[in-house]
């Protein structure tokens, strides 16, 4: 199967949830306008708001719910035929609380028709450095895997890449495509390179060719308080290639079309996740000794 994937970066004004919106939706407007081949279109994490709000999050903070009726509404008046997959990440207010969140969403010409498909809640925050999350947001409780028009999918926040456990446990689950989300302020610029971006292309395309997986990744872009979040947004095949890249702190809007029949050879190639496969049992033993001595030692 090919699915046409389309990462968006733009620069969110901050706090302005409506105006967003419009903007999320403007891009929506061009892919149509435009005819440019797209199934799933990826926007970066909290695109509705920006990143950095502290507790401004109580304010910008919305339901899934909302966020999904707002963009059916906006998306009507140019909708196209088929279905458009959607990937946004949003400050949520789910059961009173408020998490860092991804929408999977599918749209269709009528509002009413329009679904959420998944809602990725952040698993990991990062709380060090210019990085405040868990003052402000809860953490999310699960790596989850769920269907698609497409095949096994999974969403992942920023943070969540970081730790390589998230892709296994994905992977393990059945995900073939990976949409990662992220906001990630520039850090250690040396002319045209910047560490992050390096650091990302590295976590993004080990990812992939250990799990034999595609990656999509759409990356804020923009400045807030001073800090410049980097883009670069980009698509990985199963084979920890990049196929497309975005510019470097710009608006920008890139493309790529994901072969999944390249995944079972990707596999073939370098049988790392049957490898994980064969030994899981005990991977899972030494996992439960790990958690049970530090349960002891919390109890001290």
């Amino acid at each position: 199967m090919k699915i046409h994937a389309v990462a968006v970066q733009f620069k969110p004004r901050k706090g302005d949830v409506e105006h967003n919106l419009d903007r999320i939706a403007e891009a929506l407007h061009q892919i149509v306008d435009e005819g440019v081949p797209a199934d799933v279109v990826v926007f970066p994490e909290t695109i509705t708001s920006g990143y950095f709000l502290e507790g401004g999050v109580r304010e910008a903070a919305r339901t899934r719910e909302q966020i999904l009726h707002a963009l059916a509404q906006r998306y009507r008046p140019f909708a196209r035929r088929e279905p458009l997959d959607v990937v946004l990440g949003f400050y949520e207010l789910w059961q009173g609380k408020y998490y860092n969140s991804a929408l999977y969403l599918t749209l269709y010409p009528e509002p009413s028709e329009c679904r959420i498909v998944h809602t990725h809640r952040k698993f990991f925050l990062p709380t060090y450095g210019v990085f405040q999350e868990k003052r402000f947001v809860a953490r999310g409780r699960n790596i989850e895997v769920f269907p698609t028009r497409f095949g096994p999918a999974t969403v992942l926040i920023c943070e969540d890449v970081w730790h390589s456990i998230t892709g296994t446990i994905a992977a393990l689950k059945g995900a073939e495509v990976f949409y990662v989300i992220a906001a990630s302020p520039g850090r250690g610029f040396h002319g045209e390179n910047v560490d992050n971006v390096a650091k990302w292309k590295q976590l993004l395309c080990n990812m992939a060719e250990e799990h034999g997986v595609w990656v999509v990744n759409a990356s804020l872009v923009g400045f807030e308080g001073g800090k410049g979040f980097v883009g670069k947004s980009m698509v990985v095949n199963p084979f920890g290639q990049i196929v497309v890249s975005a510019p470097l702190m710009r608006e920008a809007m890139v493309s790529a079309t994901i072969d999944t029949e390249e995944i079972a050879i990707a596999r073939a190639n370098a049988p790392l996740l049957a490898d994980l496969e064969s030994g899981l049992a005990d991977l899972l033993i030494e996992m439960q000794e790990i958690a049970a001595e530090q349960h002891a030692r919390h109890r001290q």
